[in-house]
């Protein structure tokens, strides 16, 4: 199984990106899929998830109300549109997927939000 983060880069405080998470190679359905975040010198934290029929979503609080998780089950994609960046919001922005009970992570995309 393999995801790939792509929608990453630079943005001033107050702008918007949507990062996008590619799925392949699995022959299962996929259970949740998440979003996460590190930031320099912090631990990974979860952004956001949502269940694989994309019928259930949750966010972290510094996050709600700015951030939009979706995904496409036809094209095996998952979506975090961010709005409303803040300079807190820098950090490696992960996907990972459950699947019948095994974790899958990408690599990660780079977000900066310059203030």
């Amino acid at each position: 199984v393999q995801l790939v983060e792509s929608g990453g880069g630079l943005v001033q405080a107050g702008g918007s990106l949507r990062l996008s998470c590619a799925v392949s190679g699995s022959t299962f359905s996929i259970d949740i899929l998440y979003w996460f975040r590190q930031a320099p010198g912090k631990q990974r934290e979860l952004v956001a998830a949502i269940s694989g029929g994309g019928g259930s979503t949750n966010y972290a609080d510094s996050v709600k109300g700015r951030f939009t998780i979706s995904g496409d089950n036809a094209k095996n994609t998952m979506y975090l549109q961010m709005n409303s960046l803040k300079p807190e919001d820098t950090a490696v922005y992960y996907c990972a997927a459950n699947i019948r009970a095994m974790s899958y992570w990408g690599h990660g995309t780079q977000v900066t939000v310059s203030s």
